[in-house]
């Protein structure tokens, strides 16, 4: 519901935006692209997915047309090689992607490519594709990776209700948060060795794996920042990790 919401977190997305340099094009890393195998959009015009069920109707109303960009991914899948990536045309952009960027990009005027996250592969596999992204960067390209680094439905408080943040959640984002700004990538992917609290903050990889995406492109002793934190329902981590 963020993406029709106006609040502090989607304030610090369009703050994120209006301090950083308009990008050439967009490379999306999102959580809900997870399926075996890598794969990249190649849709001149991605349609807009809602990936969803059981939200109000002006969710699924909202339509986000951007462009996409072959020669983009062509380049992804050229810089992943020999490692092989499927050039898609059966995907889009789905709500990990636009949720965000109707904040950021309101325009749509971007082009915008998403990339899935190979369930079969492990978090350290992870680590060495995204370094092989590096160059976009020199290229103009913005690399956002979309996910929640504590991701817990189950626990997550339903209804108008407020809730504070559960114990381990805020373990769990505090680990990595230290973990981040001493840049140790290692230790990161390594996540789960945070035992029960990983269990439970991240039940399932796919919405922690974008984080690497977007932590493996960091050179040297670049600066980090969270430019938006808090937690919503109980459960959920808004924290944004932003790299440069």
């Amino acid at each position: 519901m963020n993406a029709l919401a106006a609040n502090p977190w989607t304030e610090g997305w369009r703050t994120i935006a209006a301090t950083t340099p308009r990008p050439r094009a967009i490379l999306s890393v999102s959580a809900h692209w997870y399926l075996p195998g890598s794969r990249v959009t190649a849709n001149a015009r991605p349609p807009t997915i809602h990936d969803f069920g059981g939200f109000p109707r002006p969710l699924y109303e909202v339509e986000y047309p951007a462009p996409g960009s072959l020669e983009l991914a062509r380049r992804v899948q050229a810089l992943l090689a020999p490692a092989p990536v499927v050039l898609d045309e059966s995907w889009g952009l789905d709500h990990g992607t636009w949720s965000l960027l109707v904040h950021m990009v309101p325009d749509a005027s971007v082009p915008v490519v998403q990339l899935s996250i190979d369930e079969t592969a492990p978090a350290e596999e992870h680590v060495q594709l995204a370094r092989r992204l590096r160059p976009l960067r020199d290229e103009g390209v913005l690399v956002l990776g979309s996910g929640n680094v504590v991701h817990n439905l189950h626990a997550y408080g339903w209804g108008r209700r407020a809730m504070e943040p559960y114990p381990w959640a805020v373990r769990f984002e505090a680990r990595l948060r230290a973990l981040v700004s001493a840049g140790d990538l290692d230790a990161i992917a390594a996540y789960e060795a945070a035992g029960e609290d990983a269990a439970l903050s991240a039940p399932t990889p796919d919405h922690f794996l974008p984080l690497l995406y977007v932590l493996a492109l960091r050179e040297g002793d670049e600066p980090v920042s969270f430019p938006v934190e808090g937690f919503d329902g109980g459960s959920i981590s808004m924290l944004a990790v932003r790299v440069g």
